[in-house]
């Protein structure tokens, strides 16, 4: 068994305080912030030791059976809000209606699993009828920023030859702006309806949802003749678990304790960038 233990800032000290619990004869540094401990000696109590030890140095730590590569993937598909990106869209739209605390409640129930994804994105959408559509132009001007070490995630996997898809319970209007933006290959999202100028509180077609989102993961694949096995899947909430579960790595970023829970990789310090590591 091996396990990568990453951090932020100023972690040598504390990686290697953690290292040294694992009893492992070779410990790998990869870069500054990432040390990999190769032929642990795996047991429960262990494992239950070092996450404990881990996440009180507020350090990341995976475990793998074997070395992962980043030939063996092709695809890298994500969520995008609290993903991709810091915020929920949809909140901050709200906010311009004054409406933020009480649709992002409802978007808090709906990612932790609580609430059927497409009914409670109904019942917030239909919340937002009568707003002016600039307002989706100032979310994404003034509110919307990429997650760190997302740029720095993306550069890699494309310069490695891999196909991104950006797939969202959110809007086309952001997906498609942050497809230019970072130079994605696909995008599939919830489309707002817009009737003189104004959202109608409707969205047009069907909804993006879980069983939707895993759809479009195996639509890709089998666009691009892979197997879902050769994709890493990332996302937060529990909409996203269906299509994490087909994925071949599934990382739960930043996410709600149902998703940490059945994600092979969680990364709740360290950036989207924190897969590269994984991925030597």
């Amino acid at each position: 068994m091996n396990l990568v233990l990453q951090g932020v800032g100023d972690c040598k000290a504390r990686l290697e305080r953690i290292g040294a619990l694992t009893a492992s004869a070779n410990l790998t540094w990869l870069g500054e912030r990432a040390l990999r401990c190769e032929g642990i000696a795996f047991s429960p109590a262990l494992r239950q030791t070092l996450e404990v030890a881990a996440q009180a140095a507020q350090l990341d730590a995976t475990y793998s059976i074997g070395l992962h590569k980043m030939s063996d993937y092709k695809l890298v598909a994500m969520d995008m809000d609290s993903t991709l990106i810091t915020i929920e869209c949809i909140d901050e739209i709200a906010d311009m209606q004054g409406l933020k605390a009480q649709v992002s409640e409802i978007t808090e129930a709906a990612m932790r699993g609580e609430l059927d994804f497409a009914e409670s994105l109904q019942r917030r959408v239909a919340l937002l009828e009568g707003l002016d559509a600039s307002a989706l132009e100032r979310v994404y001007d003034e509110r919307l920023q990429l997650s760190p070490g997302a740029e720095t995630m993306l550069k890699a996997v494309q310069a490695a030859g891999m196909k991104t898809l950006l797939v969202s319970g959110g809007f086309t209007f952001f997906t498609e702006r942050l497809k230019k933006r970072l130079g994605l290959d696909y995008t599939h999202a919830n489309e707002l309806e817009i009737v003189d100028g104004k959202l109608t509180g409707k969205v047009v077609g069907g909804i993006v949802d879980a069983e939707e989102k895993k759809r479009t993961v195996e639509r890709v694949c089998a666009e691009l003749g892979i197997s879902p096995s050769q994709a890493i899947v990332m996302g937060d909430g529990a909409n996203d678990l269906k299509m994490m579960s087909i994925s071949g790595m599934s990382v739960a970023f930043r996410a709600k304790p149902v998703v940490r829970e059945q994600a092979n990789v969680a990364l709740n310090f360290v950036g989207l960038d924190g897969i590269l590591p994984l991925l030597t």
